[in-house]
């Protein structure tokens, strides 16, 4: 008897689950890079907090005091190590009489560097201030002036230029063994600066560069400008300038005036 064929159907066969290779080592590589990120982020914010523990303060000290300077800087101290504002510490140090200049560091692990340079005068200012070799008026109400700076006034707001104008004035007089001792500059603009030999030098407010040049020119000439007997030489003369003598009454020479311009 023929045997009957099987009908039965084969069950399907379940497909393989093929897992994905994994590269282990950018895998190790991404956790610790992520590892450094959160450790540097949770040290910042531990920094961030923490608080400064000291204050270095240096410099070549004359007028200003390693205390002064910490007791100015001590209200912005109130932060932490890096949230701390160093320009505003900067700031206030500057903003101290006969601080020049001053650099704030940061120091591992709580520390603060502060150098400090200190304003160095160049001219008295007026009755009781002191002119830097800019011009700038960093200090005022001195009770005593060094007797050995010149003396340079004029009216508010105009350091600077009576400044620039004693300097320029002094580079020509120290060429010609002269020094000027007092440089002022008048309401009306007028010009007036006194020799170290006692000879005042009136300038007035027109012409002023015409008339220093030729002052200048007159000196170098030997006319007797340089004199101990001259009292005074007055420059305000459109081509030429008077003398003032100390006994005896003022003559001009070359002037073509018989008074002399603004």
């Amino acid at each position: 008897m023929p045997r009957r064929p099987n009908r039965r159907k084969s069950a399907p066969r379940k497909p393989r689950v093929t897992l994905p290779s994994v590269n282990w080592h950018r895998v190790v590589g991404v956790l610790a890079a992520l590892s450094i990120t959160v450790g540097v982020y949770v040290s910042t914010l531990w920094l961030m907090d923490r608080p400064i523990t000291a204050v270095s303060v240096q410099g070549p000290f004359e007028r200003v005091s390693a205390m002064q300077l910490e007791q100015a800087l001590a209200e912005h101290l109130k932060g932490g190590f890096l949230s701390t504002d160093l320009g505003k510490i900067q700031r206030a140090a500057v903003a101290l009489p006969w601080v020049a200049t001053a650099s704030v560091q940061r120091r591992w692990p709580g520390s603060l560097d502060v150098l400090v340079t200190e304003q160095k005068p160049a001219a008295c200012w007026g009755d009781d201030g002191l002119l830097n070799q800019s011009g700038d008026l960093f200090v005022e109400g001195q009770e005593r002036l060094p007797a050995e700076l010149p003396r340079l006034s004029g009216p508010d707001e105009t350091e600077r230029r009576v400044a620039g104008m004693y300097f320029r004035i002094q580079t020509q007089l120290e060429q010609r063994g002269l020094a000027a001792l007092s440089l002022d500059l008048d309401a009306r603009g007028a010009w007036t600066f006194r020799l170290n030999n006692g000879v005042v030098v009136r300038l007035g407010a027109e012409a002023v560069e015409q008339r220093l040049t030729r002052f200048f020119r007159a000196l170098d000439s030997g006319v007797g400008i340089n004199s101990e007997q001259v009292a005074y030489v007055d420059m305000r003369y459109t081509h030429g300038f008077a003398i003032g003598w100390r006994e005896a009454p003022a003559r001009a020479l070359a002037a073509e005036e018989s008074e002399p311009n603004v």
